[in-house]
């Protein structure tokens, strides 16, 4: 039976992910938050489930890799020095991270994805994204992700093939460039949607998020795959075999 440890456990996520893992008959082996030892945590369970803050993540990937205890990374906000830390880590030990823990949502990317491959450049592609009013990252992490279901479909740079934050007379929409738009506001846990434009005629592929409990039953499902890989980098296509 997989043993869970929780990092961020007070928190609103944490709180979730321990109601999902007794309900998934996991053992949940522990939980810290700021202040905790990750790697006391790492070294009595099978799998560490992070949720918690991006200045946490460097201490608690080397407690991963001291323990060589697999790490799912749920953590959003993060900026590529964060990214090139993970790589490193993965090198060492199994670690899974994603913007998202919701299968709904990692089959959204998927399905994007194929849309973009497909669709000529004269379909314009734009990201909303609508979150509760305390979010403090934009745009968030599942409608990155998205960004680049959108930009690996089409083999472009999502850094460099990106429009956020249009403000006044921005000049016509650069042709292939994927764009953003974040909302916030009430209580709202997640709306994601991807609106594929051309002429006459619109796609739009969405995600509704009506409960939190949605991303623990899926972290729980992959913290058990997790369990069983080797080194390596993942991501929630892996474990649904989306490739």
């Amino acid at each position: 039976m997989t043993a869970i440890g929780i990092i961020g456990s007070a928190g609103r996520m944490g709180r979730e992910l321990a109601i999902a893992c007794e309900e998934a008959g996991l053992v949940l082996a522990g939980g810290i938050d700021v202040g905790g030892d990750p790697l006391a945590l790492a070294r009595q369970c099978d799998v560490l489930i992070d949720f918690s803050s991006p200045k946490a993540l460097q201490a608690n990937l080397d407690a991963a890799v001291a323990a060589q205890t697999p790490i799912l990374i749920g953590t959003t906000g993060l900026a590529a020095d964060h990214h090139a830390v993970i790589d490193a880590a993965a090198a060492k030990v199994a670690v899974l991270q994603t913007g998202n823990t919701s299968l709904g949502v990692s089959m959204l990317v998927h399905l994007v994805r194929e849309a973009a491959s497909r669709l000529g450049v004269d379909w314009d592609v734009e990201v909303v994204e609508t979150h509760h009013r305390h979010k403090v990252d934009a745009p968030s992490g599942t409608a990155l992700m998205l960004g680049q279901g959108a930009a690996a479909g089409r083999g472009i740079d999502l850094a460099v093939n990106s429009e956020r934050g249009r403000d006044g007379v921005t000049g016509a929409r650069k042709e292939g460039a994927i764009g953003f738009a974040s909302l916030r506001g009430g209580s709202v846990i997640g709306d994601h949607m991807v609106m594929f434009a051309t002429e006459h005629e619109r796609l739009e592929l969405r995600h509704v998020a009506e409960n939190r409990a949605l991303f623990a039953r899926g972290a729980m499902k992959a913290a058990q795959w997790l369990a069983g890989q080797g080194a390596g980098r993942y991501s929630m296509n892996d474990m649904l075999g989306l490739g």
